[in-house]
């Protein structure tokens, strides 16, 4: 319940900085679309990492395009792999799971207001989506196959951020968020 919330407050800001800034300074038009983000990051306790009980390495690729005046959407997908060892009835058994969140991030960035440098980008996102989850035991295991219960395959996940642009077409991003924080590569 705090985190829908706490989503409807951040998506309602958004909202009404989009107003004002779009009102006051209708020049600026710094585009943060067309780009290609590939990320590394440690998935957290929430969403469809829930019932693993660690963090898990993640690879993400999203790819953000302009939909607004300092906004933009970029679907996504990730990929996190996981497998731990069990011993039952004098043998030691594998339990086995692949995890496929896909989505889309809505982003809303803050260059403006904060008067940032041009090579900095900061931001505030959400990202909704559902993950693909399998699962399998290794062949043999008579135990109970229902140990691990998939967590919900639906998840809402906020984000706060920055982008560092080495270049005019490559920057370094650093994405903390309730889901899956990232460090990558951006490239414009």
């Amino acid at each position: 319940m705090k985190t829908k919330v706490f989503t409807l407050a951040l998506l309602s800001l958004f909202l009404i900085l989009g107003t004002n800034l779009s009102a006051q300074n209708k020049n600026y038009s710094e585009n943060h679309g067309g780009t290609l983000n590939l990320g590394l990051g440690i998935g957290g306790y929430s969403g469809y990492y829930n019932y693993v009980g660690h963090s898990l390495p993640v690879f993400h690729i999203n790819y953000e395009f302009d939909v607004a005046n300092n906004f933009t959407l970029a679907p996504f997908i990730s990929f996190s792999s996981y497998r731990n060892g069990y011993y039952y009835s004098n043998n030691n058994y594998y339990y086995h799971e692949t995890i496929i969140p896909i989505g889309v991030k809505g982003t809303y960035y803050f260059d403006q207001i904060l008067n940032a440098n041009s090579d900095w980008d900061f931001y505030l996102a959400g990202s909704l989506g559902f993950a693909i989850i399998k699962s399998s035991w290794d062949n043999g295991y008579t135990g109970d196959r229902n140990y691990y219960t998939n967590g919900n395959p639906l998840f809402l996940d906020l984000h706060i951020g920055t982008e560092y642009h080495l270049s005019n077409k490559v920057g370094i991003f650093l994405d903390l968020s309730t889901g899956v924080s990232t460090v990558g590569l951006a490239i414009h």
